[in-house]
């Protein structure tokens, strides 16, 4: 039994449970203050296809830095911390207690969740968040792409929020969901490869688990997710940065046919550079920091 701050006491599991949300906050603070910079360049970069405008990442950086100085890497920084820390709190929270439901009911005769239970929770937690992550992404993709004065028509994450719903309600905040529950299918790989990786480290090397969970969720994100998901990705922040015309939105195969029409096969790799890059720093802080706070926590493993 643990106790709780009022006295009274809660059964291993439910605190174990509460645990994982506590720890994917952790972790969403860890990924958007050491990722925040290189999505800025790949949102950047993914949506200005067409204009000219960067030649490329570094070109995307000195230029940033020319006229907006280092503020302008972190433009949109507030919703992705907000939201970083809830997105990363359902995902992670919701990836921990989708695992031991299932080692709980699905594969009871195992000691350990099998690959198969860990991939599966992956995807169920993806698509959980993707319902936080829409509205979120959307208002630090439409702040991001914000680039001199003559663009400046949000001032935060909250006017964008409240512009967006009144020129669209709820429809226009979660324009990107379908694009986005596209995109976190893709965390098969990503929690697939983890397991490998954690478990190749374990047999294979003398590491402690603060270091294995580090270069395994800094792997897993940059060689099983970003490489598979990132055309995906490019998609998902055109949708949520262009509209139609006549303020209609793109569906998500109406925009990867524009991208396709437009770029080519490249076109679905515009940023990639940054995004990789950003991806492992990122994602290896965040799981080191989230796999820390439940063993110091002492939750029941999943």
């Amino acid at each position: 039994m643990s106790a709780t701050a009022s006295g009274k006491f809660i059964d291993d599991e439910t605190y174990s449970r509460i645990m994982g949300f506590v720890a994917g906050m952790f972790s969403g603070v860890a990924k958007n203050t050491v990722g925040h910079p290189f999505d800025t360049v790949k949102v950047r970069l993914q949506t200005s296809q067409g204009t000219g405008m960067f030649n490329g990442p570094l070109d995307c950086v000195y230029k940033t830095l020319k006229h907006q100085g280092p503020r302008g890497l972190y433009l949109g920084f507030t919703p992705p911390l907000v939201g970083w820390i809830a997105m990363d709190a359902a995902l992670l929270g919701s990836l921990h207690n989708y695992r031991m439901l299932l080692h709980k009911y699905m594969y009871p005769e195992y000691e350990k969740l099998p690959l198969s239970g860990c991939v599966i929770s992956g995807v169920m937690s993806g698509w959980t968040v993707s319902f936080i992550a829409a509205p979120v992404e959307l208002a630090k993709a439409k702040l991001q792409v914000q680039y001199g004065p003559q663009t400046t028509k949000y001032k935060g994450p909250i006017d964008v929020i409240r512009k967006v719903w009144a020129e669209a309600g709820i429809r226009g905040l979660y324009k990107g969901l379908v694009s986005t529950l596209i995109f976190r299918s893709n965390f098969v790989f990503w929690w697939g490869s983890y397991e490998l990786i954690t478990q190749w480290f374990k047999k294979h090397t003398n590491m402690r688990d603060p270091a294995i969970n580090f270069w395994a969720g800094g792997l897993s994100a940059s060689f099983g997710f970003w490489t598979t998901a990132y055309p995906s990705d490019v998609i998902k922040q055109v949708v949520l940065c262009n509209d139609k015309c006549d303020g209609s939105f793109r569906s998500w195969r109406e925009t990867a046919t524009q991208i396709y029409r437009e770029r080519g096969i490249k076109g679905f790799f515009r940023g990639f550079v940054p995004s990789f890059l950003r991806s492992f720093p990122a994602n290896a802080a965040a799981l080191a920091a989230f796999e820390f706070v439940l063993r110091t926590s002492g939750a029941k493993p999943s």
